[in-house]
């Protein structure tokens, strides 16, 4: 394994944890308390769970609920970032886009905020859930939801280059693949991962995408009951690029801190060059790099 840097040279970040309502100015006060909390510990950036705007009860409910990024919502964000003066990943926005009139569907957009409270990334979930586990009950995303049509390109932030996804994406490792052959040294997985698949299936993932693309990834979850409808596994985390859980929230609504090790993560891929290795003669280029 690589040799860590001093922790006090390492830039911090915060996993912030909820428990979304359909009310949403309720919820934007649970998330302000928790950003706020994350940069008086010192935390350059904050990551928020998909739909920390809100959880609604039905898809009728979620488009009512749903705003442009435009709207009041977003600026509420924004002027948060600003006070706050640390970048946000606001990790699935419910966002009418602009084909909501033709549509009447939303999306599923993951909005990175800076310090100054500008938008410099948006990535609308391309993979939606629907499914139906037996024991969790049907979701059934595209009732309401459009896929996103691309994947965006890593951003640079005061904690290294962030990979944008959602939630369901974690299970569509050529995604991952692609924002790590792009450059991406952090993955996010804003969640809301139900009770039957929570246990079975989230950490595991988690490391499996940390592990095969030797990147960091910073996964804020929902968590507990939102209303009579629905409950959310929480268990929000941050894994570093040798498979390892650096940081984990406990149980209800909080906060973890982590810090991101450039250094470390630069010299494990120099130790374990697993690109430089990769067969695409053999298996075609899985997770095409973007341009």
């Amino acid at each position: 394994m690589a040799i860590s840097s001093p922790s006090c040279e390492l830039p911090l970040v915060a996993v912030c944890q909820v428990t979304s309502t359909p009310d949403k100015q309720q919820n934007f006060k649970t998330c302000a308390e928790l950003v706020r909390e994350a940069a008086r510990l010192g935390a350059c950036l904050a990551f928020l769970p998909e739909a920390f705007d809100f959880i609604a009860r039905d898809p009728a409910e979620t488009l009512h609920l749903s705003e442009p990024l435009g709207g009041k919502l977003l600026e509420e964000y924004a002027q948060l970032a600003r006070e706050c003066g640390l970048w946000l990943s606001l990790g699935g926005f419910h966002e009418r886009g602009q084909d909501w009139e033709q549509t009447q569907k939303i999306y599923n957009c993951h909005v990175l905020l800076n310090s100054k409270g500008a938008v410099v990334a948006t990535y609308r979930k391309t993979h939606l859930c629907d499914v139906e586990i037996p024991g969790q009950g049907p979701m059934c995303e595209s009732n309401s939801t459009m896929p996103g049509p691309s994947l965006e390109l890593p951003v640079s932030t005061p904690a290294g280059k962030i990979g944008l996804a959602v939630c369901y994406d974690m299970r569509f490792p050529e995604l991952s693949l692609a924002l790590a052959q792009a450059g991406a040294e952090i993955l996010t997985y804003p969640s809301a991962f139900g009770s039957v698949t929570g246990p079975a299936h989230w950490e595991v993932l988690l490391r499996a995408r940390a592990i095969e693309t030797q990147c960091y990834v910073v996964a804020a979850a929902q968590c507990g009951r939102h209303h009579e409808k629905r409950a959310s596994y929480g268990h929000s985390m941050v894994v570093d690029p040798w498979g390892t859980v650096v940081a984990r929230c406990s149980e209800g609504p909080g906060l973890c801190l982590a810090r991101i090790d450039l250094n470390y993560l630069q010299q494990l891929r120099q130790h374990l060059p697993v690109f430089q290795h990769r067969r695409p003669d053999l298996y075609g280029n899985l997770g095409h790099p973007l341009s």
